[in-house]
């Protein structure tokens, strides 16, 4: 821990921000190895960047002060980008909803963001995983995959971390590496097309073209709607991107504000009046306590091959 970093930034936004709260949405389960939290309270994440690998560690002083440090060929660009992935793009000020439900939940939790990564194959590979399965057999394939194929941090990370394979890499994962985390051949074909349009897909992220990446997100096999919805709300800081198709959405949305489950026909008229914040709603129900079950794509069990 006494490899000085290769970038720092002493952040002091003019509004709250939670980051452990903020970028837990980028977090794939209790073993992601791109994703600890440190018993002191520190915050470690990895990413590849257009520079190349970086770690980095995320220290809260108060909602409104943040000590950033970050090692390895990408520090510089992602210290720049900082600011944006932590969600200084957002705007949860202008959402002002009507529901007590909604209204507490802000005042619980107010430095929530929306968090905007620009990354856009960091966020569509594991969405592409999470298709059609338990929520817990797509973390550990995922886990799985990036523990096999990733590569080791720089910088002092802490020990078991991996930075996310590249492009290529998932483009030329075996496929009985594939079968035996559990994944199919119809996901782990989409993953590795989504691989190959990498460039053009981080381009329009870069760019800040979000319908751009929208457009080219539709276009590729295997996406759908949900699963372009998981990356906008992470990597095109969209706080509108409505999962639909989601299991449990229907549920979670309409015991927590009317009380009883909402159907699958009435989801999308429901959520019509809270644009331009439908997935600040989402989360919102996410992280407050109440009966329903949280969300989780699909269907049966898969039981990774060893």
């Amino acid at each position: 821990m006494n490899q000085p970093p290769d970038r720092t930034l002493h952040w002091r936004p003019g509004f709250p921000v939670d980051a452990r709260l903020t970028l837990s949405d980028l977090r794939r389960g209790h073993h992601d190895p791109t994703h600890r939290l440190e018993r002191d309270g520190a915050l470690w994440r990895t990413a590849l960047t257009a520079s190349g690998a970086v770690s980095y560690r995320i220290r809260q002083q108060r909602l409104d002060d943040l000590l950033i440090d970050a090692w390895g060929p990408g520090a510089a660009e992602w210290v720049e980008g900082a600011p944006r992935e932590l969600g200084a793009l957002d705007h949860p000020e202008e959402f002002r909803p009507e529901h007590p439900f909604l209204r507490q939940a802000l005042r619980r939790l107010p430095g929530l963001r929306v968090p905007h990564t620009g990354r856009v194959l960091e966020a569509l590979v594991p969405a592409i995983i999470e298709q059609r399965v338990v929520g817990l057999d797509a973390q550990a394939a995922f886990t799985r995959l990036v523990r096999s194929h990733g590569t080791t941090p720089p910088g002092p990370a802490p020990r078991g971390m991996r930075v996310p394979p590249t492009a290529e890499t998932w483009m030329r994962i075996p496929s009985w590496d594939w079968r035996r985390a559990g994944v199919d051949l119809h996901r782990s074909r989409a993953v590795i097309e989504a691989a190959r349009q990498a460039a053009r897909l981080e381009r329009a992220a870069r760019a800040g073209d979000p319908d751009r990446a929208y457009a080219l997100l539709a276009s590729l096999p295997g996406v759908g709607r949900w699963t372009s919805a998981q990356v906008g709300h992470r990597a095109l800081g969209d706080a509108d991107a409505l999962p639909l198709g989601d299991y449990h959405l229907g549920q979670a949305t309409g015991v927590a504000l009317l009380g009883r489950p909402l159907a699958d026909a009435e989801i999308e008229p429901f959520y019509e009046p809270f644009r331009p914040h439908r997935y600040r709603v989402i989360r919102l129900i996410e992280l407050t306590p109440h009966s329903a079950p949280r969300h989780a794509p699909r269907a049966p069990r898969a039981r990774p091959l060893d």
